[in-house]
């Protein structure tokens, strides 16, 4: 048996937007610790994590690991039916096809549910390590949103650079180039307004814009992003999710070979 309760519907709302023009369809695994997610893309490039912990809902129960396999448009679909500040259920029975999504309105007054039939979705979980990186970049996420998407306009990969000075984006297309430096600030007013970085040495990566841009749809689930890159590892995108986990996006960077090969 399986239901979790999560007073700040909304939260639920953001995170399947952020990741279902990425995923289409996908496994929420759920376990005593946490509600999780693993998917690949489907060219395979890049990878989505996200963990909610179980103390982060108004109430959770698990009585047993359980997986659901869910189109993740039809769940955004079933959300959207939600009003922002409803409380939002979920649950499933043990060895069920279907779970069920109930939504409340604060005072109690409307309450809907909806019932969703699971998929069987095959999917390896891929052991994801714990790595040293060279540099870590934290910003607010919503520069960092508009850094993409400026760039995008201009050309279709971003060379991140790193060092002691700030952080580099760099890109170039037909109509010419573009560089945008964001320097450390930690002396601002607001914590989350702060540029830091932390490097051990300076690194300099390729990435595609597109799937920057399609990371940065998690931009309203938290005010900052901390971006971690090494040179021979994805880069990772993280946001924190309230105090309750993660949202993680790895890309693995551009080998520059893969122009000569382009036909």
């Amino acid at each position: 048996m399986l239901e979790l309760r999560l007073v700040q519907g909304s939260l639920l709302k953001k995170v399947l937007e952020s990741i279902r023009e990425l995923v289409t369809d996908a496994n929420f695994d759920c376990s005593a610790t946490g509600f999780s997610l693993q998917a690949m893309d489907s060219s395979h490039v890049a990878l989505v994590a996200l963990l909610l912990r179980s103390e982060g809902f108004e109430h959770y129960r698990c009585d047993r690991n359980l997986s659901m396999g869910m189109n993740l448009n039809n769940v955004s679909k079933m959300l959207r039916c939600a009003g922002n500040d409803d409380i939002i259920t979920v649950k499933a029975d043990d060895g069920s096809d279907t779970v069920t999504f109930m939504f409340e309105s604060p005072n109690q007054d409307k309450i809907a549910d909806f019932e969703m039939k699971l998929m069987d979705i095959d999917s390896e979980h891929l052991g994801i390590p714990d790595a040293e990186y060279q540099a870590i970049v934290r910003m607010p996420s919503s520069e960092f949103a508009r850094i993409c998407k400026d760039l995008s306009s201009i050309g279709d990969t971003v060379i991140i650079s790193v060092t002691k000075e700030g952080v580099k984006f760099s890109t170039a297309g037909d109509i010419g180039t573009a560089n945008i430096v964001c320097r450390q600030n930690k002396t601002v007013d607001k914590p989350e307004e702060a540029t830091i970085i932390e490097m051990q040495e300076p690194v300099s990566l390729t990435f595609a814009l597109r799937y920057l841009n399609s990371f940065t749809k998690a931009t309203p689930l938290s005010e900052t992003v901390a971006i971690s890159l090494s040179s021979d590892l994805p880069v990772v995108v993280e946001y924190k999710i309230a105090e309750m986990g993660y949202i993680r996006f790895y890309l693995a960077p551009k080998i520059e070979e893969d122009d000569d090969m382009k036909p």
